[in-house]
């Protein structure tokens, strides 16, 4: 079954858990955005996974050097997840790798800024991530004529476990469970709805049809 992540892009973690209290029973992944990380440090992915202990916690870092060390970090202050840009270098991957295995956690390479989006998933999985995150971000979804269905070709064609974020909604949330991603991520169609449990109802139980 696709996995529902919320992505929280607000800058105090106060209102952060507040959302995610109201989502939660339809999110299996909560998402510290990276906004969010730099807001509150590490002191937010503890208050966050104590707040919802029986949910899988991801910590947005994404990292683009010493990984193992940041990894680290994340995995020490709770986080079940955390990204490691897919830009980086295999050694930064690996090492984050390292030290999930350490803590019997995860990493997610987000593929945000790579031209070969499928190629780097595939290598990113040979290196030891979890999944990969096929991710167009908020400023390339801003530009003209930009689509999500470009990373939802790119998870069907990947063959490897992926997450789409990039426009996730109630409109393209069919496509993205049909392209064989494991998990969808949605941001703003979520916390910038006028109900927030609605959507994130709306949108799980799109997943589940």
């Amino acid at each position: 079954m696709v996995k529902l992540q919320v992505a929280i892009d607000f800058l105090k973690i106060e209102d952060a858990i507040a959302l995610a209290t109201k989502v939660a029973p339809y999110i299996d992944i909560i998402e510290l955005g990276t906004p969010l990380i730099k807001s509150e440090g590490l002191a937010g992915i503890r208050k966050m996974k104590d707040a919802f202990p029986d949910k899988l916690v991801l910590a947005d870092f994404k990292t683009a050097d010493a990984g193992e060390l940041e990894a680290n970090m994340a995995f020490g202050a709770g986080a079940d997840y955390v990204t490691i840009l897919g830009t980086s270098g295999d050694s930064t991957i690996i090492g984050a790798v390292k030290a999930a295995k350490e803590h019997g956690k995860g990493v997610v390479v987000d593929t945000i800024g790579v031209k070969d989006k499928v190629k780097r998933a595939q290598e990113a999985i040979a290196l030891g991530a979890e999944f990969v995150e096929l991710h167009s971000g908020l400023d390339e979804q801003a530009e003209e004529g930009y689509s999500i269905q470009v990373l939802i070709d790119d998870a069907a064609r990947a063959g490897v476990p992926v997450s789409i974020a990039g426009g996730v909604n109630s409109g393209s949330i069919t496509a993205v469970k049909q392209s064989g991603a494991i998990v969808a991520v949605a941001g703003a169609a979520i916390y910038g709805a006028a109900d927030p449990a609605k959507a994130a109802k709306e949108l799980k139980d799109l997943l589940n049809a």
